[in-house]
């Protein structure tokens, strides 16, 4: 068999990986490559395999960075299956048409520039109307029942617990159809154990072949009781002051942990008596999807949920879909609490919120996930004397907090002990989704801590023989 990693190969974004195996490729997700804006669309755009020759995706989770670019590949020509779970299916329906908006308009922001200066107009990599179209070739199925994925290759997913849906691929074969059989087993985007709503990663105890992300391969978090405890407190001291919250968090996953969390301050009488607003038409949808699954929840959530009704909604919370209801926010007196896309502050309506409240020394900024550089999010969290939005400079004065804590990955002492539950190690390991320090600090972990051995740090479009 080959293995050809197309993508997240030494860094966290595009994961692409192409199985062949006995003449028949499988692709393992196709996600967005996310960078620099003509680097990514040539990317992007730019398969190194033939689209047509896949004969199925396997795709372990909806976050674009895994999912993103499967409408290019219809577009390009595949025709086969796209399996996921049947959570993955509704957020992909949801998500791909989302970001297919994004790309109309991207295209539209660059195209205004090329005409200033005489140059042809661009496409966008896909369209709402191609997401809508790739979405034809998606298949839902349950964890832990095998399915056969192609002739002679069987597909088994299991609780990743990282998102809604979340699977680790597990694909058993029979090279050249004769001797042993094997296993491969494809890790996804791990989840942290004991993180609310979700299930903890399902522990896997056999496989030969093994692909495990590393993003927080060197790092380990910080316990989430802490990070609850902060946000308590801040939206306490905000609100005292006369103050508001706004916090960019991610539609998917991020903001409904936060929902959840904050229906339990609530409950408990842990929160002041302010408003509180989910001003994202996305996040509206993604909680919806959330509320229609149950079925992935764990027993405390599912508890809880028997306790409040409504896991994701509480007489202060209001979600805003609107635009025109989204612009009142702005008009608003008194301490509220302003949850908005998106989670880096890089685009959507958080950057309206943010414009007309940093300059206030009575407002706060919460910034709850990782922010990558050269972004919005990121110059607030480095305390930029200056920031622009919407080409307009404006001088921070609000406070700003930045928690690590919230993170659904897995870090170092969560993948090794993950990794552990292998009842013999892997013939075959390769750590990849992590950039090359996590990635090569782990490889050096599972060597030395687990014994593992033939542990691989691939490079992008390398492909090995197995």
């Amino acid at each position: 068999m080959q293995i050809g990693f197309h993508g997240a190969a030494q860094t966290v974004t595009g994961s692409q990986h192409l199985i062949t195996v006995n003449r028949l490729r499988i692709l393992l997700d196709c996600g967005l490559y996310q960078g620099k804006r003509e680097e990514a669309r040539r990317r992007n755009r730019e398969f190194v395999y033939y689209a047509s020759t896949v004969d199925a995706v396997v795709l372990s989770h909806a976050h674009i960075d895994h999912s993103g670019n499967i409408p290019n590949l219809v577009n390009q020509g595949f025709r086969g299956k796209i399996v996921c779970t049947t959570a993955t299916v509704d957020l992909c329906g949801a998500m791909l048409l989302d970001s297919g908006h994004i790309q109309e308009e991207d295209v539209e922001y660059v195209n205004r520039q090329r005409r200033k200066y005489g140059e042809p107009p661009v496409e966008p990599i896909y369209t709402r109307e191609d997401a809508a179209e790739a979405m034809k070739y998606f298949e839902g199925i349950q964890y832990a029942r095998p399915y056969q994925v192609l002739p002679g290759i069987t597909l088994t997913m299991y609780d990743a617990g990282h998102m809604l849906g979340s699977a680790i691929v597990a694909l058993d074969f029979q090279p050249g159809n004769r001797g042993p059989k094997q296993r491969l087993v494809f890790s996804g985007d791990l989840g942290r154990p004991h993180l609310p709503i979700l299930r903890d990663p399902t522990n896997i105890d056999a496989a030969d072949i093994l692909l495990i992300e590393s993003t927080y391969g060197n790092r380990t978090h910080p316990p989430i009781e802490e990070s609850v405890e902060a946000v308590k407190q801040t939206i306490r001291r905000t609100a005292a002051r006369g103050g508001k919250v706004i916090i960019p968090a991610f539609a998917v996953e991020r903001t409904q942990l936060l929902v959840y969390l904050l229906n339990k301050l609530y409950h408990q009488g842990d929160l002041p008596d302010i408003p509180i607003y989910v001003d994202s038409p996305l996040a509206v949808d993604v909680t919806d999807i959330f509320r229609r699954h149950p079925e992935y929840f764990d027993d405390e959530t599912r508890d809880y949920l028997r306790q409040a009704g409504d896991v994701f909604g509480f007489k202060q919370l209001r979600y805003i879909r609107d635009v025109e209801e989204s612009k009142k926010l702005h008009a608003l007196k008194g301490p509220c609490v302003i949850i908005s896309a998106s989670g880096m502050a890089e685009a959507g309506r958080v950057q309206h919120h943010l414009k007309n409240n940093i300059e206030d020394a009575r407002n706060t900024v919460l910034i709850v996930g990782w922010q990558a550089p050269n972004t919005l999010g990121r110059r607030l969290v480095e305390h930029a004397p200056v920031v622009r939005i919407f080409g307009m400079e404006y001088r921070p004065e609000a406070e700003v907090v930045t928690l690590n804590g919230f993170s659904g990955h897995a870090d170092q002492p969560g993948l090794l002990s993950w990794a552990q539950a292998f009842k013999t190690p892997p013939h075959h390991t390769f750590v990849v989704h992590g950039e090359p320090d996590a990635a090569q600090e782990l490889a050096t972990r599972l060597r030395q801590d687990l014994g593992y051995r033939e542990v691989v740090v691939p490079s992008l479009h390398q492909t090995i023989e197995i």
